[in-house]
C-alpha cells in the first residue's frame, strides 16, 4: 500500500494520494511510515526535476500533496509525544534565491515532532535574516535548505554572515538537492544531511540528546 502512495504522489494523483493515506491510517499503519513513503516519493520527484523530466508546476503540486498528507499525520504523531520538553532551538529556511520548500517542510516537521522548537523562516531567505532570527530566538542550530545548485553560494554567504556576527558556536547543517560532503566543505557548514531523519540525528547529537 505504501508503494501505491509513492506512485500516486510521483504521478501527481492528488485525490488518490490522499485517499490512500486515509486508508493507511485507518488500517493502523504507523504515521512515520507514511511520512517515509512521502520522502521517497519526493526523492523521485526531485530526481525527475534535476533530469528535466518534470518542471516547477509538478514540484509545486507534489509539495501541496505532501502538505495535505502532513496535516493528516502531524496531529496523530503529536498525540503520542512522550515529552513536551523542548530539546533546543533551531532556525530553518531555504536560502536566498531558492523558493523550494518541499525538503525544508519535511525537515521542520520531523524536528518539531522530535522535540525541537523550530523557527521556520520560509523560502528565499537572505543571510541577514538568518542572523537576525538566531539572535532573536537564541538558537544554537541553523538549517539551510537548497534544492538547486544556485543555493550553494547563498549557503556559504550565510555561514560567513553568522561567523561575522560572532555566532561561531552556532552549528550549521545544510541539505537538499545534490548537497554532499564537497558542498559542505565549500559552504563551511558543520554537517550535511541526506534526509530529515539525518537532520534530527545531527540536531540531537549537537544538543547532547542523541
Amino acid at each position: 500500500m505504501s508503494q501505491k502512495l509513492i506512485d500516486a504522489i510521483t504521478d501527481m494523483q492528488e485525490e488518490e494520494a490522499l485517499s490512500i493515506t486515509d486508508a493507511l491510517l485507518a488500517s493502523g499503519t504507523p504515521p512515520l511510515s507514511i511520512l517515509e513513503a512521502c520522502r521517497k516519493a519526493m526523492e523521485v520527484v526531485g530526481q525527475r526535476f534535476e533530469a528535466g523530466d518534470c518542471f516547477v508546476p509538478e514540484l509545486m503540486l507534489a509539495g501541496e500533496v505532501l502538505k495535505q498528507i502532513s496535516e493528516k499525520i502531524k496531529p496523530l504523531i503529536q498525540e503520542t509525544a512522550v515529552s513536551a520538553k523542548k530539546l533546543g532551538k533551531i532556525v530553518m529556511g531555504t536560502v536566498e534565491g531558492d523558493i523550494h520548500d518541499i525538503a525544508k517542510d519535511i525537515v521542520v516537521f520531523m524536528l518539531d515532532i522530535n522535540g525541537f522548537e523550530v523557527a521556520d523562516l520560509g523560502v528565499d531567505v537572505p543571510p541577514a535574516k538568518f542572523v537576525e532570527s538566531v539572535k532573536a530566538n537564541n538558537a544554537t542550530i541553523v538549517g539551510l535548505s537548497g534544492f538547486l545548485t544556485l543555493a550553494y553560494d547563498p549557503m556559504k554567504a550565510t555561514v560567513q554572515a553568522l561567523k561575522a556576527e560572532g555566532l561561531d558556536t552556532v552549528k550549521v547543517m545544510i541539505g537538499g538537492g545534490q548537497v554532499d560532503e564537497q558542498i559542505r566543505q565549500y559552504t563551511g557548514a558543520d554537517a550535511f544531511g541526506r534526509d530529515a531523519m539525518a537532520a534530527v540525528s545531527l540536531a540531537k547529537q549537537w544538543v547532547g540528546a542523541a
